[in-house]
């Protein structure tokens, strides 16, 4: 059974060193897909979503970030400020959980975007969260579907719903599309500082509570600028044919 959430973490403290060359003086969040920013494409997701609030990290070009956000209200927008010291994923998550639901809560990368094929990808992820069995939900595109994707994935997905990670020797077919929901509990016995989100999943998979939800849809990846204009054409075409 699902459980009601209402609060997201947003991560735009990164640097955003691949995407520069496009950004000009920008950070990354602030970067315009189809003439909005990055991470309004996400906010607005989160608001259609039922996120009442968003906890935002910033950490290079914070103060544009938190500019720009500073009349948003839907969600509501809480800043973890890293600027002293940057605490990677994981850490940064880590750090704002007192300001993030006790169930459950998305965690959204600044740089995820995607074309629902129907429903919202975000609603099947937030209706298939059950706290009880799962300590993290990823949402999972089919890499060899995706616009700007040209890896070896990440994750295969078993039957159970559960995921596995890829071997050095073989080719998977999901990648992680930036977005997915964890649980508190997670962070147990986890470093304080920096440390990436990977320790978290790789916790959660040897207990089997590590689960996985296929993205509907067309999901583009946007780390450095030829990717970012084939999302752009991405974006346009989709709007012609809407």
């Amino acid at each position: 059974m699902s459980t009601p959430v209402h609060t997201a973490m947003v991560l735009a403290a990164g640097l955003g060193t691949r995407l520069r060359p496009a950004a000009g003086e920008l950070p990354k969040p602030l970067v315009p897909l189809a003439r909005k920013p990055l991470i309004d494409h996400v906010l607005d997701r989160l608001a259609e979503g039922g996120i009442e609030r968003a906890v935002v990290n910033v950490h290079h070009k914070a103060t544009l970030i938190e500019q720009h956000l500073a009349t948003r209200t839907r969600p509501a927008i809480t800043i973890a400020d890293e600027r002293e010291r940057l605490l990677d994923t994981g850490g940064g998550i880590k750090a704002a959980l007192p300001l993030l639901d006790a169930n459950g809560f998305v965690v959204h990368n600044s740089d995820a975007v995607w074309l629902d094929a129907g429903a919202s990808n975000l609603a099947r992820l937030l209706a298939t969260w059950d706290p009880m069995r799962m300590d993290c939900l990823l949402l999972l595109a089919l890499g060899s579907a995706a616009v700007g994707y040209q890896g070896r994935g990440d994750f295969s997905l078993e039957s159970d719903g559960r995921i596995r990670r890829r071997r050095a020797d073989e080719v998977v077919p999901f990648v992680y599309t930036g977005v997915q929901v964890l649980h508190p509990r997670a962070f147990a016995d986890t470093p304080d500082g920096a440390f990436s989100a990977n320790l978290v999943w790789n916790k959660a998979m040897l207990a089997g509570r590590a689960f996985g939800v296929r993205l509907d849809g067309l999901w583009m990846h946007v780390g450095a600028p030829l990717e970012l204009a084939a999302a752009e054409q991405a974006l346009a075409a989709a709007k012609v044919h809407s």
